[in-house]
């Protein structure tokens, strides 16, 4: 509540218009945001083409982070993975993409640095946010966003907490105007093949009856 009611002071003196921030957030930690995250960035940069950069504010692990962190010391430090990445880049024809260590009170700041400073502007810019929005910061972040999305799994408690998550930004940010986001869509992830469809069902329901979004693809457990 204390996040919400300093949202009125935030100002949006971002330099850029093109870009689309993209974040993939939830209170519940564990789901897979961080890997979600990095596949949707690679897959839009190194197959579709798009140019995209990571703000990882999920701190003080920083998972993206770390992996580019540490497979950067790998290229540099043989000669065999240095030459895949040439041959990578080579055939991409593009670097690759930028992933900063944030965190959620910096994020906005940090993203407008990046974006300022990068002689190819990216198209999307992705916030791997922290596991719950008791963190300082995650909500003004979350309000700048163009689109958000929420995974969840077919778990009571996490299902839950999406939807208060869900319903709260709704009806206090993006209904009031003090959010800048376009759309909201949660999303299952996590899904079990032996799990039964009905309970999907039956939960996809309620999230119709809330008048929420949810998406049509189902990501499953592998």
């Amino acid at each position: 509540q204390e996040q919400e009611n300093n949202l009125s002071t935030i100002k949006s003196n971002k330099t850029m218009s093109n870009e689309i921030f993209v974040a993939f957030a939830t209170q519940k930690g564990g789901i897979g945001k961080s890997t979600i995250t990095a596949l949707a960035a690679n897959y839009l940069h190194n197959v579709k083409g798009y140019n995209v950069a990571v703000i990882d504010c999920d701190a003080p692990q920083h998972s993206i982070y770390g992996l580019r962190d540490r497979e950067t010391k790998l290229i540099d430090e043989s000669r065999y993975f240095k030459a895949l990445a040439c041959e990578h880049f080579r055939k991409l024809k593009r670097n690759a993409y930028p992933v900063i260590a944030s965190d959620a009170v910096n994020a906005l700041d940090d993203a407008e640095k990046l974006i300022s400073g990068e002689a190819v502007k990216p198209d999307i810019v992705f916030f791997d946010m922290p596991g719950t929005l008791k963190s300082n910061g995650v909500v003004k972040t979350l309000s700048q966003m163009d689109y958000i999305f929420a995974p969840m799994s077919a778990d009571r408690f996490v299902v839950e907490s999406t939807l208060q998550f869900a319903a709260m930004f709704r009806n206090n940010l993006m209904t009031t105007g003090q959010a800048k986001t376009k759309g909201l869509y949660l999303f299952w992830t996590m899904v079990d093949g032996r799990e039964k469809n009905g309970l999907y069902d039956v939960y996809e329901d309620v999230i119709a009856d809330m008048g929420l979004s949810i998406l049509s693809t189902r990501l499953p457990d592998s």
